[in-house]
């Protein structure tokens, strides 16, 4: 198998950048003239992204920063995150809180029209808030991400659907009137974060085709984002963010200080702060009388304004801890599959691959997860991968398998990844394997692969 190099990988982003930014000069656009002769692409609508059930603005990350790399400014990118598990309740406020976003975003950018984005239950908030031609009036264009169908276009709105096409999955409904796409072989929260879903965006939002639907490299990353509850998206108020700099190989901290520190007030809210392309960082959440909480990730490869730090104290009473055993959660979002055969995914802690057509099954929405719980059941150090346990087994996008991690400070606990088959693509991320009664640690992985 070809392995791919950090320093081939880096190269070819690199070329990239440069290539899109010598189209960028050279190519002749329509639009408007500037001062110096050359034609000026018209200015893109803000983008406003609404998540679905169990979700955040995270799940907009990769596809704000195509969006970025393909000229838009981060500032014409924002999201609306509400509570998805009280949705039936407090609907009227999260519609007057999209009322208020919008016009906020307007006021900020000039701009007389937003484009709205709705994924899941966030076709449920999208369609109810374009019901109403006063709201409906301020929105460009709608794009209905694997959720609500409708007879006509919501609020008459230009509108583009797009579908999860899994292969296990029936042909969707459409959207009368609407541009429907399905995307062949996609998952239900894949096809919000896929790389073929942005140039469906991407076209039907600019009438052509992006530049690129890579995400180009910058050398020195701006990052932002929010500490939060979930699911229920309120800033966790009195928390304290250390971000560290860690060393690749071995998840310890490099240097005595943290890279950056934060106190997280009510809104959640940290940064912007800048990290170093292609170098790992720790982003540990601290709360007096609570376990840290230790979030690894892949390096970073350009600004992202939507980092979501979330925390479930809820299903805390379900992982048990011990001394000797690592509590480790891993993100992705991009449904891990067992049950495909050659497009399985590979998810190895430390050279044991906890994926398998029992713990990662694709098929219903919500069956398939992006987020996979691992701790010791019972603290009796054996492994048992022939069943989910509770609450996993019964909880949309969520599983978890019996799995001894064993803690060893300062020793270093390995996940490596081999995304849907794709050797090429194989890359691991290292941690700390701390104990569970001091820590629980996540492990957030690209959802895309470049």
């Amino acid at each position: 198998m070809r392995k791919k190099t950090f320093v081939a990988s880096a190269s070819r982003w690199l070329v990239g950048t440069l290539a899109v930014a010598a189209a960028l000069l050279v190519a002749p656009l329509a639009g408007a003239t500037g001062e110096h002769g050359f034609a000026k692409p018209p200015t893109p609508n803000p983008i406003i992204f609404v998540h679905g059930g169990s979700g955040s603005g995270a799940q907009f990350g990769s596809q704000a920063m195509r969006f970025t790399s393909n000229g838009y400014p981060a500032s014409h990118i924002a999201v609306l995150e509400y509570d998805s598990s009280s949705i039936g309740t407090i609907l009227p406020q999260v519609l007057a809180r999209l009322d208020d976003l919008i016009a906020e975003v307007l006021a900020q950018t000039g701009a007389e029209q937003v484009d709205l984005m709705g994924h899941s239950l966030g076709t449920t908030v999208s369609h109810t808030f374009l019901s109403t031609p006063e709201r409906a009036a301020k929105v460009a264009h709608y794009v209905n991400i694997d959720g609500r169908t409708a007879a006509a276009p919501p609020g008459g709105v230009p509108t583009l659907a797009l579908w999860a096409g899994a292969v296990n999955r029936p042909v969707p409904p459409l959207i009368v009137g609407a541009t429907n796409v399905t995307i062949p072989n996609q998952e239900h929260v894949q096809v919000a974060t896929s790389e073929e879903s942005f140039f469906e965006m991407y076209h039907f939002l600019r009438g052509r085709a992006p530049f690129t639907t890579r995400i180009l490299p910058q050398l020195l990353p701006e990052l932002s984002g929010r500490v939060t509850a979930f699911p229920q998206n309120t800033g966790l108020d009195g928390a304290k963010l250390e971000v560290w700099l860690v060393n690749g190989r071995t998840g310890n901290r490099v240097g005595p200080r943290p890279w950056k520190t934060f106190d997280i007030g009510p809104d959640g809210d940290f940064g912007p702060f800048r990290v170093v392309f292609g170098l790992n960082f720790e982003f540990a959440v601290l709360r007096e009388g609570q376990v840290d909480l230790n979030y690894f990730y892949e390096p970073f490869i350009r600004g992202d304004h939507l980092v979501r730090l979330n925390v479930a104290d809820g299903l805390a009473p379900f992982i048990p801890a011990s001394d000797n055993d690592v509590a480790l959660t891993v993100l992705r979002y991009k449904e891990f599959w067992g049950d495909r055969g050659v497009e399985n995914d590979v998810l190895s802690i430390n050279g044991t691959d906890v994926i398998n057509p029992t713990t990662a099954p694709s098929g219903a929405v919500g069956t398939a997860s992006v987020a996979f719980f691992l701790f010791d059941v019972g603290s009796d150090g054996v492994n048992n991968l022939t069943s989910i346990p509770f609450p996993f087994n019964v909880l949309g996008f969520l599983t978890a398998a019996d799995l001894f991690i064993p803690a060893q400070p300062p020793g270093t606990a390995t996940v490596e990844t081999v995304p849907r088959g794709d050797f090429d693509a194989k890359r691991k991320v290292n941690v700390r394997n701390i104990p569970a009664t001091q820590a629980r640690l996540v492990v957030q992985l690209r959802d895309f692969e470049q």
